[in-house]
C-alpha cells in the first residue's frame, strides 16, 4: 500500500471513529474492548480507495470536505426516506418549519420506490394554488432530474428566497407526459386550524398540518365554535385530508382535547429516549359529542396518530380513505457547526398496539373516489356561491353521520383503559 493510500486509510477510520463518537456514547460504554475493536477494517479501506481515485480521476477536482459531506449524507439518508444529514441551511429551515414560518412552494414529500411522491401540498400554499396533488411524482425541478437517492436534495432545491421563481416537473396518473409548474416562493404560513359552523350545533374544524402552536390553536377553535353557536356542539367535523403531520406533541395534544383517558400514542426504539407512552388526560372539550374524522391518503404521520387514538378510543368515527401509513418517529439531533442529523428512532404504536407503518389506517366508512380533488377538497376553493357542506360531499356526507351518531361519553368511558 502506498503512503497516500495508507494516509487515505487512517483518514477513513478517524472518520468511522469520529462519527461512532458523535452519534452515541455506547462506543464507550465498554473500558476493556479496545478501541475500534468492532469496525469493519475492510469496508473503511474500500472507503479509503474510493475517496483516492476520486480525487485522482474525477472529471473535476474534488477536496476532501465535499466527499466526506456526501459520504455523512448518503449514510444517514440511505437507512430510510425519513432520515437525513442536515447542514446549516438545511437545520435552520427545519427549525423554522417546526416553528409555523418558512419560504418555499409547500410541499411534503417521501421517497417510494426511488421517487419523490407529494404527499401533499400544505393548504393556501404555492403549490396548492397552482393545483399539485397527493400523489403526484417529482421529475424535475429548474429543468434538473430530480436525485433520487437524495430526497432532502430536492426539498433544498425546490425551498428559496421569498419572491423568488422555481419550475417543477410533475408525473400524475393519467398522464403520458410530464406536467409542468412555475411557483412562485413565499412565505409559507402554517396556521394550521381552521373551523367554521356548517350548521346550528355541527362544527367543523380543518387541522392541515401540526406545528407548535397546532393545540392552542384547536382550543381556540373550539371555544369559537361554541360561541358562534350560543350553546354547546353536538358534533364535529375534524377534518384531516392531506395533512402531512408535524410535531409528535401536537398531535398528542389534539387526541388529548377529545379522550378522557388513556394511552394516545406509544414508541418502540432502541434507546431508553425512543421507548414512551403518551397518556389522555381528564377532561373532552365536546362533552362526548360525536365526531366523525375526514382522511384520505395524504393523511400521515401525526394526522394519523390522531386519527389511531380516536379510532382505538371509540371516540371518533373514521370517513374517507385508507391514511398514508408513516408509522416512524424522527428525532433531530444537532451535532457541531450548527448541523444536525434527522434520524428514525421510534415506530408508533396506536393506543390497540398496531403499528400502521406502510400500511395506514383504514377508515371505518369507506367513501367513493371524488372525480375531481377541486370540487371536493378541503379547501373548497371551486364554488365558491356554495356552502362547504353543498360543495364537498364528504363533508356533506360526514354531517349526515353525525346526525345519526350517539353521544359516546359512555362509550369513552368504557374504552379509557385501551393500552
Amino acid at each position: 500500500m502506498t503512503n497516500k493510500s495508507r494516509n487515505s486509510l487512517i483518514l477513513a477510520i478517524g472518520i468511522v471513529f469520529g462519527l461512532s463518537l458523535g452519534l452515541g456514547h455506547e462506543v464507550l460504554a465498554s473500558k476493556t474492548t479496545p478501541l475500534g475493536a468492532d469496525l469493519p477494517w475492510r469496508d473503511a479501506q474500500v472507503l479509503a480507495e474510493v475517496m483516492e481515485r476520486v480525487k485522482r480521476d474525477y472529471v473535476n477536482p474534488v477536496d476532501d470536505h465535499q466527499l466526506l459531506q456526501a459520504a455523512v449524507r448518503g449514510m444517514v439518508s440511505s437507512l430510510d426516506p425519513y432520515s437525513a444529514y442536515l447542514d446549516g441551511e438545511e437545520y435552520d429551515e427545519i427549525k423554522i418549519s417546526s416553528s409555523g414560518q418558512y419560504s418555499g412552494v409547500g410541499i411534503e414529500v417521501s421517497m417510494e420506490d426511488d421517487q419523490v411522491v407529494v404527499v401533499s401540498p400544505f393548504e393556501d400554499s404555492p403549490a396548492a394554488r397552482a393545483g399539485i396533488r397527493s400523489g403526484d411524482i417529482i421529475v424535475s425541478i429548474d429543468g434538473v432530474p430530480v436525485n433520487s437517492a437524495a430526497l432532502d436534495d430536492t426539498i433544498g432545491r425546490m425551498r428559496g428566497e421569498e419572491g423568488t421563481e422555481v419550475k417543477i416537473g410533475i408525473l400524475r396518473q393519467g398522464n403520458l407526459e410530464p406536467l409542468m409548474f412555475t411557483l412562485k416562493r413565499a412565505k409559507v404560513e402554517l396556521h394550521s386550524v381552521k373551523s367554521q359552523l356548517l350548521e346550528p350545533g355541527i362544527g367543523y374544524t380543518r387541522i392541515s398540518q401540526f406545528s407548535e402552536t397546532t393545540g392552542t390553536e384547536l382550543n381556540a377553535a373550539l371555544k369559537d365554535l361554541r360561541k358562534h353557536n350560543d350553546a354547546p356542539l353536538k358534533g364535529l367535523v375534524l377534518d384531516m385530508r392531506d395533512n402531512p403531520g408535524g410535531v409528535l406533541e401536537a398531535a398528542v395534544a389534539v387526541a388529548d382535547a377529545f379522550i378522557d383517558s388513556g394511552v394516545i400514542v406509544s414508541a418502540k426504539g432502541r434507546t431508553p429516549d425512543s421507548k414512551f407512552e403518551m397518556d389522555a388526560t381528564p377532561g373532552d372539550a365536546l362533552n362526548g359529542a360525536p365526531i366523525v374524522v375526514l382522511v384520505n391518503g395524504g393523511s400521515a404521520s401525526a394526522a394519523e396518530i390522531v386519527a389511531g387514538a380516536l379510532k382505538d378510543h371509540h371516540r371518533a368515527k373514521l370517513m374517507g380513505h385508507t391514511t398514508f401509513g408513516k408509522g416512524s418517529v424522527q428525532t433531530i439531533m444537532p451535532l457541531s457547526d450548527d448541523r444536525a442529523i434527522k434520524l428514525t428512532t421510534s415506530l408508533y404504536y396506536t393506543p390497540s398496539g398496531v403499528s400502521i407503518n406502510h400500511r395506514g389506517i383504514a377508515p371505518d366508512i369507506e367513501l367513493p373516489r371524488q372525480a375531481s380533488p377541486e370540487a371536493a377538497g378541503p379547501a373548497g376553493g371551486a364554488q365558491p356561491d356554495k356552502t362547504m357542506v353543498q360543495r364537498d360531499a364528504e363533508v356533506q356526507r360526514a354531517v349526515q353521520e353525525l346526525k345519526v351518531s350517539p353521544n359516546t361519553r359512555d362509550a369513552t368511558a368504557t374504552t379509557a383503559a385501551i393500552t
